[in-house]
């Protein structure tokens, strides 16, 4: 047996705060989002798309990112989606208008989508067992704790030197990172795998979920069962179909589709697909209401996301330490009960005070949950074939983000233009419903595991 990297843990944290800024892009908008709009005169349809234009592209080139890592080496794919990611940045940041500032969201997402299936291979092949439940453990508290200290980092930099600096501040850390990571990554070993990209494929699946989500942004006015909202979503239906033909006729698919068959990683890629959801729409509804409904101002309302931050990563440290000792479903069945009781309180009651309490208990349940599902997905996948599943699993969490605040933007309309708060009911009540709804599917889908092993076994 070989001796474990002495420097793994050094390696795992740079890793981690790469991730860190990844899952920040996604939330650290939501507080500059109204100033956004006034600096650049941005509707609510396009607003929607600063978020959604990032997580689709992350989401849609994932599996892309992921194959290209199996394929070239993640040394250098990781390498290759910082300095994309860092440079798309510096492009948004200096935006006058709608055009580059989602074009440079598109390049970032398009660096994010290379990094991070690649660091996650990494990290699944520098650890095993125990240990790397621990390091998935760490990582979902990155990811968890990023997506709320994005919140908390946006109105401290829109309050500061203005909203451009939510984009701005990736520029010394990606450079810091590119920099220590160039020293410490390990040389990539020979190719193992041959074959080529599908590109077809990828921009099949960009496609299909872009088009849902355009569906979706506009249901709010459209109305959920018009012919124009269901006519948008049978053509996303289509191009999946098509998809998937693809993936069953070239010599190099993007997946193997059968992966997806695993009852461990359809469970597991799920349950992140909805944690993911819920916490970007908590964050999108929270900071639009403080920030609208209650005109408080950037910096007020990102110190109100800090209890909300320490509970992601609380969640996902606890949800760490309970997979190793339960496993992995009592504790993803638990997360959605705690989150379902937390997203009530604003559903049911009015208030500031309200809104940051039902996120903080919310999202207490988001963090493990997230723990979970990254275990359950893993379960079974052997190391050969860690690049796709970090991939698949990357996918289903900018998925979850892109859907989330589409849906929670058409839900909560009449809030998000106007004066009223009957939007932001509806939009914690469809959440609240939503967290419930996923306990039971957990109860369903996810298989028990023998945590005595660390939940993770390889075929």
């Amino acid at each position: 047996m070989t001796q474990p990297d002495p420097r793994r843990w050094r390696l795992l944290g740079l890793l981690a705060v790469a991730q860190f800024m990844l899952i920040l892009d996604v939330t650290v908008v939501a507080i500059a989002l109204p100033n956004i709009e006034t600096d650049l005169g941005l509707q609510r349809e396009t607003l929607t798309w600063v978020v959604s234009a990032y997580t689709l592209m992350f989401g849609g080139l994932m599996l892309l990112g992921g194959r290209a890592a199996d394929l070239f080496g993640s040394r250098r794919i990781v390498l290759a989606g910082l300095a994309v990611f860092t440079l798309a940045s510096l492009a948004t940041g200096l935006a006058g208008g709608p055009e580059l500032l989602l074009g440079g969201r598109v390049a970032q997402g398009v660096g994010a989508a290379m990094l991070s299936p690649a660091a996650l291979s990494i990290v699944t092949k520098t650890f095993d067992g125990a240990e790397r439940n621990k390091a998935l453990g760490i990582w979902s508290a990155m990811g968890g704790g990023g997506s709320a200290i994005g919140v908390l980092l946006g109105g401290l930099l829109t309050a500061g030197p203005g909203w451009q600096w939510v984009f701005y501040i990736n520029l010394p850390i990606g450079v810091i990172v590119f920099a220590l990571l160039l020293r410490m990554l390990p040389a990539d070993g020979p190719r193992v795998e041959q074959g080529r990209l599908d590109v077809p494929g990828a921009l099949l699946v960009t496609a299909g979920t872009g088009t849902a989500i355009y569906a979706l942004i506009n249901a709010g006015d459209r109305g959920w069962l018009s012919a124009a909202t269901l006519g948008t979503l049978a053509g996303a239906l289509v191009l999946y179909g098509i998809f998937a033909q693809v993936q069953r006729s070239v010599r190099s698919p993007l997946m193997d589709l059968r992966i997806l068959a695993r009852r461990t990683v359809a469970a597991g890629t799920f349950m992140l697909l909805v944690a993911t959801a819920l916490m970007i729409s908590m964050f999108f509804l929270g900071s639009f209401y403080l920030q609208h409904f209650k005109q408080y101002g950037a910096l007020r309302t990102g110190m109100l996301f800090l209890p909300v931050a320490l509970a992601a990563i609380a969640g996902a440290h606890l949800g760490g330490q309970l997979v190793s000792r339960v496993g992995a479903r009592p504790v993803v069945l638990t997360a959605f009960v705690i989150t379902a009781a937390g997203v009530t309180v604003p559903a049911v009651w009015e208030g500031a005070a309200m809104i940051v309490i039902g996120m903080t208990v919310g999202t207490i349940g988001l963090g493990a949950a997230f723990v979970g599902a990254s275990t359950t997905t893993f379960a079974h996948v052997a190391p050969h074939e860690a690049g796709l599943a970090s991939g698949i699993l990357s996918t289903f969490h900018e998925f979850g983000a892109s859907i989330g605040v589409a849906v929670v933007s058409s839900v909560a309309a009449a809030s998000l233009a106007g004066t009223v708060t009957t939007g932001f009911t509806r939009g914690f009540t469809f959440a609240a419903v939503t967290a419930a709804l996923a306990a039971v599917l957990a109860l369903v889908t996810v298989p028990a595991l023998k945590p005595s092993t660390g939940g993770v076994h390889v075929h």
